[in-house]
Formats: C-alpha cells, structure tokens, sequence
C-alpha cells in the first residue's frame, strides 16, 4: 500500500506493466496535494506528425492527478475514480521531457478537483489540464 511515507522508487514501481510504464511515466515528487511526473516526448508518445499527442498528454494528467487523490485518502476504505477531464493543448513538444505537476484545487470528501499543467523542456506551458475524481467507497 503506498502513501505520502512512501519512496518515488516505491511509488514508481506500481507503473510496471502498467500504460503508465508504456508512456514512460515517471513520478518525481509527490506530497499532500501535489504530484509532479515526468514523461518522454518519443515513439511513444508521438503522433504521426511528430509532436506530442495531446492523448498521451491527458493520460499523464489523469495519471498524477489519480495518485494524488490516492494519497489523500485511506485507500483501503475508498476508490479512486476519475469522473471528468478538460484539456486545452496551447503548445507543443518535439522532443525531450514534458514536466506536469498536479495540484488540488477541491478536496470534498467524494470529490477532488485537480489542476494540472504540462510544459515542455523550456518551462513553456503546452497543456492545462482540469480533473474530477470520485472519490468512492469500497
């Protein structure tokens, strides 16, 4: 079970044979209410005209804003859903690392709203991602 107490390397660990280990997601800092990642502009997530996919971006964002909710719950007695996802793509990548952080805008207790931002290597914004989770009972 992992929580704020545990390791990135602990935390990392759970992508494996995952989509997330498939995109080459990684986490690099998490705390309470916050989660930052990072993943590889390439073959993976590239669309065919060689820029990253908008849909790779989304799946990164529902990914860190997820685990951010899973760590601010008791997981062994809630779910993590996610309800709603809008994004506006206002940039783009080519190549590299695009960075996201995700921060908690709500914290109810059968929903959080995330805000998340995606921007490529030269700190320049290419995404902007707002997420709804439910947040269930087991």
């Amino acid at each position: 079970m992992i929580s704020l107490k545990s390791s990135l390397e602990e935390i990392n660990q759970m992508n494996r044979g995952t989509l997330m280990e498939t995109l080459g997601i990684e986490y690099t800092e998490v705390g309470a209410g916050f989660v930052s990642a990072k993943m590889p502009v390439d073959h993976r997530t590239l669309q065919p005209s060689k820029i990253i996919h908008g849909g790779a971006n989304i799946a990164l964002a529902e990914t860190i804003g997820g685990l951010g909710s899973v760590l601010l719950v008791d997981y062994t007695s809630f779910d993590v859903r996610g309800s709603s996802i809008s994004a506006n793509h206002v940039g783009t990548a080519k190549s590299g690392w695009v960075r996201a952080r995700a921060e908690i805008i709500h914290r109810g207790e059968r929903t959080h709203v995330w805000n998340i931002d995606i921007k490529n290597e030269e700190g320049k914004l290419i995404s902007t991602i707002r997420l709804t989770n439910f947040i269930i009972p087991k």
